[in-house]
């Protein structure tokens, strides 16, 4: 029975299409609470321009047309008293100016009027001053003929009447406006009220939304994680094995180059040391069968010298710090660069397969200075410390132009052997420009538990 094939997280639905309909029904209800939002504060607003202001403007005018009765008032009650010596026309002319005023007052009121007040209030209001005003006519007529009782009969018995009844019309639409400016105020706190009601609704939702998503966009993270967390482990091992196959196949081809063909040549050049001995001396032959041997004899070095640069077998015979004795010179005969090399702390064994590494890195750094750096001079530092392993390579060449950078094959590779070992490896620029590279290395994780070969 075949087993079940676990699903991997790219199988797996994207959160994509959620996370876009989540914003999509957010946007949705942003754009809904602004109509709505902006919906009641216009209405707020008409309710303030049409209704409250207007309602104060025209109480202000009815209050300056009660100003202007109170001064009527006045006048009636001394024309009425007759404490003055002089006759009831002399107040004619202040009559004419209330008059005057009130109209003024009646027209702007009339344009102000709320549209709570019905047309009877209205016309009452008109009806009742144009009454007022023809039984003031009729006074000031009666005076005008010398016949003052009478007039001041007439303001008894008619016009005190009206103007008690247009003071009462006035106080009563005062009251009204009042009464529509609470009204109004109740509205606006109503208003208010429901919007605050509705603010918190939107803000609860707003919370739950925002807390779903989050738990959502945390739940794919962590598979996320999780998966990225497996894929790198995958890497490292398989970074490992491609590595030590590497290795492998690089010291499988050295073992043979320096065992079967190196065999092979001494045996070439042992056979034709003898034949060389049989030939005649001065003859051509000999000196073709010496040139011969000579050839074979640089090959046979040639390929020792590749089989320790493909896998030196110093490293596994004497250590570390030997190989790197042995191979820094060569490279400063092969490059033409100076370099200082050193050597801090006291020493302890490094693995072989740890030393392989070291010795790796250490190897393209100082590729990556002959190749790029144009320095002709380089220093290696390798410190022994109790808690870490560190080696530094140091030149002040060109260095790298900005960051260093992440896609070449033989830095990716430094960085890979360098997390093999648990360790990591940074780029940086010295005092006096160029690169500085440094590899650290745990102690626990390169330090051999068998014998000490480096001391």
């Amino acid at each position: 029975m075949l087993g079940s094939v676990p699903r991997s997280p790219a199988s797996e639905r994207s959160p994509t299409l959620g996370l876009f309909l989540g914003m999509v029904i957010t946007l949705a209800a942003v754009v809904a609470y602004s109509a709505y939002i902006t919906r009641q504060i216009g209405g707020l607003r008409r309710l303030q321009s049409e209704l409250i202001d207007r309602n104060r403007k025209d109480s202000l005018q009815l209050l300056r047309i009660q100003n202007d009765l109170n001064l009527l008032a006045v006048a009636m009650r001394d024309m009425v008293e007759n404490d003055e010596p002089y006759p009831l026309t002399a107040w004619s002319a202040q009559f004419q100016r209330i008059r005057t005023d009130l109209d003024d007052a009646m027209r702007l009121e009339a344009g102000l009027a709320p549209i709570t007040r019905t047309l009877e209030q209205s016309a009452s209001l008109t009806s009742s001053l144009n009454q007022f005003w023809s039984a003031s006519d009729r006074v000031f007529a009666l005076a005008a003929q010398g016949k003052q009782k009478e007039a001041r009969e007439e303001i008894r018995l008619s016009l005190q009447a009206r103007h008690a009844a247009l003071s009462t019309t006035v106080a009563r639409l005062l009251v009204q406006n009042s009464e529509n400016e609470q009204q109004a105020a109740q509205r606006v706190v109503e208003i208010y009220n429901h919007v605050q009601r509705q603010v918190y609704l939107f803000l609860a939702a707003t919370i739950v939304a925002i807390v779903l998503a989050g738990f959502s966009m945390i739940r794919w993270n962590r598979r996320l994680f999780a998966h990225i967390s497996e894929l790198s482990e995958r890497r490292s091992e398989l970074a490992q094995k491609l590595i030590a196959t590497q290795e492998s196949t690089l010291r499988y081809i050295s073992r043979e180059l320096h065992d079967e063909f190196g065999q092979i040549l001494t045996a070439i050049g042992s056979m034709l040391g003898r034949a060389g001995a049989h030939a005649p001396e001065g003859s051509s032959l000999r000196t073709d069968i010496n040139e011969v041997r000579q050839i074979a004899q640089d090959t046979l070095d040639r390929i020792r010298s590749l089989s320790q640069a493909l896998h030196p077998v110093m490293l596994d015979e004497a250590g570390l710090e030997a190989t790197l004795n042995w191979y820094i010179p060569i490279v400063e005969r092969q490059t033409g660069i100076a370099i200082s090399y050193e050597k801090q702390g006291e020493s302890f064994a490094i693995d072989t397969n740890a030393g392989v590494q070291i010795y790796r890195a250490l190897q393209e750094a100082l590729n990556n200075v002959a190749r790029h750096s144009g320095a002709q001079h380089a220093w290696v530092r390798i410190r022994y410390l109790p808690q870490t392993f560190e080696l530094e390579v140091e030149d002040h060449g060109k260095g790298f132009s900005g960051r260093p950078p992440k896609n070449g094959i033989g830095l990716v590779a430094m960085r890979e052997r360098a997390e093999l070992m648990g360790g990591h490896i940074s780029f940086s620029v010295p005092a006096a420009s160029g690169t500085l590279l440094r590899l650290i290395v745990p102690r626990e994780k390169v330090e051999s538990r068998g014998t000490d070969s480096n001391r």
